[in-house]
Protein backbone atom coordinates (compact mmCIF):
# COMPACT_ATOMS: atom_id res chain seq x y z
CA UNK A 1 0.00 0.00 0.00
CA UNK A 2 1.55 3.35 -0.99
CA UNK A 3 2.35 5.80 1.74
CA UNK A 4 0.17 8.85 2.07
CA UNK A 5 1.87 11.92 0.68
CA UNK A 6 3.98 10.02 -1.83
CA UNK A 7 3.62 11.78 -5.16
CA UNK A 8 3.42 10.15 -8.53
CA UNK A 9 6.40 10.83 -10.79
CA UNK A 10 6.05 14.16 -12.50
CA UNK A 11 3.36 15.48 -10.17
CA UNK A 12 5.28 16.61 -7.11
CA UNK A 13 3.67 20.05 -7.16
CA UNK A 14 0.29 20.50 -5.48
CA UNK A 15 -1.09 22.57 -8.34
CA UNK A 16 -0.17 19.81 -10.80
CA UNK A 17 -2.04 17.26 -8.70
CA UNK A 18 -5.04 19.59 -8.54
CA UNK A 19 -5.02 20.01 -12.32
CA UNK A 20 -4.87 16.24 -12.74
CA UNK A 21 -7.87 15.76 -10.46
CA UNK A 22 -9.80 18.50 -12.29
CA UNK A 23 -8.94 16.95 -15.65
CA UNK A 24 -10.15 13.50 -14.59
CA UNK A 25 -13.25 15.00 -12.98
CA UNK A 26 -13.91 16.95 -16.15
CA UNK A 27 -13.67 13.77 -18.19
CA UNK A 28 -16.27 12.12 -15.96
CA UNK A 29 -18.61 15.12 -16.23
CA UNK A 30 -18.25 15.46 -20.01
CA UNK A 31 -18.76 11.71 -20.49
CA UNK A 32 -21.87 11.74 -18.27
CA UNK A 33 -23.25 14.73 -20.17
CA UNK A 34 -22.61 12.99 -23.48
CA UNK A 35 -24.36 9.81 -22.33
CA UNK A 36 -27.35 11.67 -20.87
CA UNK A 37 -27.91 14.51 -23.35
CA UNK A 38 -25.78 13.78 -26.41
CA UNK A 39 -22.40 14.96 -27.54
CA UNK A 40 -21.36 18.59 -27.27
CA UNK A 41 -18.23 19.43 -29.25
CA UNK A 42 -17.40 22.49 -27.14
CA UNK A 43 -17.33 20.42 -23.95
CA UNK A 44 -14.96 17.91 -25.50
CA UNK A 45 -12.82 20.72 -26.92
CA UNK A 46 -12.62 22.31 -23.46
CA UNK A 47 -11.66 19.00 -21.88
CA UNK A 48 -8.92 18.43 -24.48
CA UNK A 49 -7.52 21.92 -23.80
CA UNK A 50 -7.60 21.25 -20.03
CA UNK A 51 -5.85 17.92 -20.60
CA UNK A 52 -3.14 19.55 -22.71
CA UNK A 53 -2.54 22.20 -20.05
CA UNK A 54 -2.29 19.49 -17.40
CA UNK A 55 0.11 17.48 -19.55
CA UNK A 56 2.26 20.56 -20.09
CA UNK A 57 2.37 21.17 -16.33
CA UNK A 58 3.48 17.57 -15.72
CA UNK A 59 6.18 17.80 -18.38
CA UNK A 60 7.44 21.12 -17.00
CA UNK A 61 7.67 19.67 -13.46
CA UNK A 62 9.75 16.69 -14.61
CA UNK A 63 12.36 18.78 -16.45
Amino acid sequence: MPEEGVAMPGSTDGSTKTMGVLTLGGLVVVTAYTVALGSNGWLWFGWVVLGLITLAMVVMRTT
